[in-house]
């Protein structure tokens, strides 16, 4: 008897506890649950748009959990990133979702969706604050001839006469010049632009950034050779002498460096300053050729190349008036990655409707490539010695759907620029399987090709680099490159004041 009694207490016991047990399961995983849904990165923001308006900047906002029948944002649904498009492993890929498939009443209706999600963004408080050091002219100016007519005198009187650059394929890397051009200009009564982006202070306490004018892209396409009366050539001169100027600075020796902004842009252009000056913000093309403890897409800026052809000033084109489907003329035979071209090439070079041959810019090279694009559809803009090329800038200026095929690029403001509107990016991989890339760009039909070309001509302007204009037209490259530092400001003052908290507060 006593001991059915014991074995009932036990029961019941047992019974209890797997009840509590059971209680304390559901209600962990239901936490967890909550915590996960709460906290999913894909909830907050897919991607920040540019806004197609010349006035005020739009930020468009898409929420992952939208059906994709409602994403009409991106006229192309390919997108960047490591997820694999459909068909890629066969021979014969499946395009199903490429083309202009939907009707006009579905897109207005998702375009309806869509501006329900616009905010318009006020322009910023102030424009960005820059300190830019009095440096002698053999760092910026004078490398393009210019001389002062005194010893005290270290600027060009820009109302008077703008030094000029020598252009050619120098040109392409003179990002350098546009930026120091503004900054001189945001001084000037005669800058009557209604806003803008930065401005120059003469207080470097008032600063934001400080602004390092050395042309080192100039500096290394003009003086990088050592002829025989040089032990070193001058721009490793001008490199050194820049280091020591730079760092013997109190604001180097107050920030560490690390809210200074250095132009580095050609990829070979301050090869040993950069070593010794990398907690600062460099602005360069791509990091093909730094060490990511030097420069990275988190701490660094990348900025366009100046395109050589012209731009294509009222482009009615369309889909019609672009015979070639893919248009590329350039070195073919190049070293490091790219090897893609090369086999590209041999995929390619019988294909019709596409134009792939050797170009240079020897007789009228940039003008007969200018041509060409404008006569394409899409352009192809393969990695070579390194992952970006100004071929890329080029085609946008000529309304050419970029053809990405580039596994390392990174590519100017794509944190406020969705490239997927209007390029394709394609992994070197697919691209080299045959047809892959034959079948993509023709499952692009009139109408998914001609949205991704409006789209082009409207973002344009954001990749054209020029002299600061008188009013608010002509220089949205120039701005965009500054807000892209501004973006960057906040996580500099926290580097510095990081970088403060041993030293004395007075």
């Amino acid at each position: 008897m006593g001991e059915r009694s014991n074995s009932r207490y036990l029961g019941v016991i047992i019974t209890r506890k797997s009840k509590i047990f059971l209680s304390i399961s559901i209600l962990t995983v239901l936490s967890w649950f909550l915590i996960f849904s709460s906290t999913n990165p894909n909830r907050v923001l897919d991607y920040i748009s540019v806004s197609e308006s010349t006035d005020v900047p739009l930020i468009i906002i898409k929420n992952s959990n939208t059906s994709p029948q409602n994403n009409a944002i991106s006229p192309n649904p390919q997108k960047r990133g490591d997820e694999n498009r459909e068909g890629a492993e066969t021979e014969e890929p499946n395009y199903e979702n490429r083309g202009g498939t939907k009707t006009e009443s579905s897109m207005n209706q998702n375009r309806a969706k869509t501006l329900r999600c616009i905010q318009k963004v006020s322009p910023s408080p102030r424009p960005l604050k820059v300190y830019m050091y009095d440096m002698s002219p053999e760092f910026h100016f004078g490398l393009l001839g210019w001389k002062p007519d005194r010893n005290d005198v270290v600027w060009p009187d820009i109302r008077v006469n703008v030094p000029h650059h020598p252009g050619g394929l120098n040109l392409q890397h003179s990002v350098e010049y546009w930026l120091t051009l503004d900054l001189l200009f945001s001084e000037l009564p005669e800058d009557s632009r209604s806003s803008r982006a930065a401005i120059r202070v003469k207080n470097s306490s008032e600063a934001d950034v400080v602004f390092v004018p050395f042309f080192s892209s100039l500096s290394y396409n003009r003086f990088s050779k050592v002829n025989q009366k040089q032990k070193k050539s001058q721009d490793k001169e001008l490199q050194d002498n820049a280091v020591k100027y730079v760092t013997s600075q109190k604001e180097w020796k107050i920030s560490g460096g690390k809210d200074h902004v250095i132009m580095a842009h050609h990829p070979n252009s301050m090869s040993t300053a950069r070593h010794k000056l990398y907690p600062a913000m460099f602005v360069v093309a791509d990091f093909g050729r730094y060490s990511p403890h030097v420069a990275n897409i988190d701490k660094d800026i990348v900025a366009p190349y100046k395109h050589l052809v012209p731009s294509y000033v009222n482009d009615t084109s369309g889909f019609d008036g672009r015979p070639i489907l893919l248009y590329f003329q350039g070195a073919i035979y190049r070293k490091a990655g790219g090897f893609v071209r090369q086999e590209l090439y041999n995929l390619l070079k019988e294909e019709k409707d596409v134009h792939f041959s050797f170009g240079s810019v020897r007789n009228h090279g940039i003008t007969k490539a200018g041509e060409g694009m404008r006569s394409s559809k899409f352009c192809l803009n393969i990695a070579g010695d390194t992952p970006s090329s100004n071929r890329l800038f080029d085609a946008i200026a000529s309304h050419c759907i970029p053809v990405i095929i580039s596994d390392d690029i990174e590519l100017p403001y794509e944190d406020v620029l969705n490239y997927n509107e209007f390029c394709l990016f394609v992994r070197s991989s697919d691209a080299l399987k045959k047809g892959f890339l034959m079948g993509l760009v023709r499952s692009i039909g009139r109408e998914g090709y001609n949205k991704m070309w409006l789209r082009l001509k409207e973002v344009e302007r954001y990749f054209d680099l020029r002299f600061p204009s008188k009013d608010d037209e002509g220089d949205y490259a120039v701005q965009m490159i500054w807000e892209a530092v501004a973006r960057k400001a906040p996580l500099v003052k926290m580097k510095v004041h990081r970088f403060q908290r041993y030293t004395k507060p007075f």
